[in-house]
């Protein structure tokens, strides 16, 4: 009866339904520059966005909509985590091992780090151990470093290609690990692994999201699915079908939705109805290469980095698989948000 009468009044507009918000690209920003791209990172108390971009880090204030800083010397960058707390972003530099700190009010280095792990990807900070993780997709494991002291505390084997990774905020990470369709939970004081869970079906997960309410993880996966999973024991919940090519995920704890970003130029979005009930309720066109994505929670804006991109050339012998040219000066932000 009660769940009627809540019908009844969602028909009637008493109560605000959040299947009925629709997303669009609501503007570009542009940013100088012609090469690739990987992870965005917003710092919310600043509202500034960290973009990985080739070999440099662009700085955008987001209420000017300006690049502001462009942070040299991170080859090969893919991740950047934010630390407010202690004024700091940690940068990974997958082409010479090391790990760029710097300063989120000037933007100068504070020091950069070398690793043993090789090739550095996503990176995390954790509020909760004041530690930093970097997960080395060469030599499958993860370097952790003291956030506060900056010096590596330890190597993590993880057995497999780690991907993306969150923080439950009280303890534990979660890791996927991409060539064993696995995550796995790492505990922040044994820094050990305390857990590898089979995400079947989903196959090659990269990008991971976090609802800490009621403790779901959102893996999304190379075979073009979302696989919901229980964070306390590793039970798959849901799998849902996303679009082409994601690379990305982000959760809005406050609407109860998760946001795929798909490199073939879609987002899915996926409301959480409750904690075991979930189902697509938009599909978002975007830009082709627009496959990684960060949220801004004092906004609810989601930005994704992609390009404009040339006519493939023909196959030959040397170059069987030829990829697209990026147009020169079309790389961009792109500003999604609900109307």
């Amino acid at each position: 009866m009660k769940k009627i009468f809540y019908l009844f009044l969602i028909s009637f507009g008493f109560v605000a339904n959040s299947n009925c918000q629709t997303y669009k690209v609501a503007k570009k920003i542009t940013i100088a520059g012609d090469e690739g791209w990987d992870y965005l990172s917003v710092d919310e108390p600043n509202q500034h966005l960290f973009v990985s971009h080739g070999n440099v880090v662009n700085v955008v204030d987001l209420k000017t909509e300006k690049t502001i800083a462009t942070i040299q010397n991170t080859k090969g960058v893919h991740g950047i985590a934010v630390a407010n707390e202690l004024n700091k972003a940690f940068i990974t530099n997958g082409k010479d091992n090391s790990v760029s700190i710097i300063d989120l009010k000037n933007f100068e280095l504070i020091e950069k780090v070398a690793i043993e792990g090789q090739k550095p990807d996503a990176v995390l900070y954790d509020q909760f151990s004041r530690k930093v993780f970097t997960f080395n997709a060469k030599s499958k494991d993860a370097t952790v470093l003291d956030a506060i002291t900056n010096k590596v505390i330890k190597t993590i084997p993880l057995g497999g290609k780690p991907e993306f990774s969150v923080t439950n905020t009280k303890g534990l990470i979660y890791v996927n690990i991409e060539d064993k369709n696995q995550i796995k939970t790492i505990d922040t004081k044994s820094l050990e692994v305390m857990a590898s869970w089979s995400i079947t079906p989903g196959e090659e997960p990269t990008g991971l999201a976090i609802d800490l309410t009621s403790n779901r993880l959102f893996s999304v996966c190379g075979n073009k699915l979302m696989i919901v999973v229980d964070a306390a024991n590793g039970k798959v919940i849901k799998s849902l079908p996303i679009g082409e090519g994601c690379d990305g995920v982000a959760f809005d704890s406050d609407r109860k939705l998760a946001f795929s970003s798909n490199g073939a130029g879609t987002i899915t979005v996926v409301r959480e109805n409750s904690a075991n009930d979930f189902s697509v309720v938009q599909t978002v066109s975007t830009q082709k290469g627009a496959r990684t994505i960060t949220l801004n929670n004092k906004t609810h804006q989601l930005y994704l980095s992609s390009a404009e991109y040339g006519a493939k050339p023909a196959a030959t012998t040397e170059n069987p698989k030829p990829k697209s040219s990026i147009i020169p000066n079309s790389f961009a932000i792109l500003v999604v948000e609900s109307n």
